[in-house]
């Protein structure tokens, strides 16, 4: 499995390097918190298991209470890749975070990445 790599990255791992990607462009830690818990399910209290935990990309997605319904309308490029061709479930979830991250640290309203 090619992307094998990536799902036993630690989310707690990559996490901080999401909130420091934010940050360096004005927005904070709480702002990723809302993306995830929107894109996930979690709430604070789930998110703060998992990232406590130290479970991995691949039991983080699994584990979701529920994803986001509109999360199929993230769209666009992320590594290259259109998000909305990728065929596998997990890649495609973690895919989806990096948009909302990278949207997150463009700028983007708060409304138009929640996609309400």
């Amino acid at each position: 499995m090619k992307n094998e790599r990536v799902y036993r990255m630690s989310f707690s791992s990559v996490y901080p390097l999401l909130v420091n990607k934010v940050e360096k462009k004005g927005r904070n830690q709480a702002e990723v918190d809302t993306v995830v818990c929107w894109l996930t399910g979690y709430d604070s209290v789930g998110l703060k298991e998992q990232l406590d935990a130290q479970v991995d990309y691949e039991t983080f997605f699994n584990d979701a209470p529920l994803m986001n319904p509109n999360a199929d309308k993230i769209t666009g490029v992320v590594c290259g890749v259109r998000v909305e061709d990728i065929e596998d479930p997990i890649m495609q979830k973690v895919r989806w975070l990096d948009k909302l991250v990278d949207e997150l640290a463009k700028g983007k309203a708060m409304e138009k990445i929640l996609r309400s």
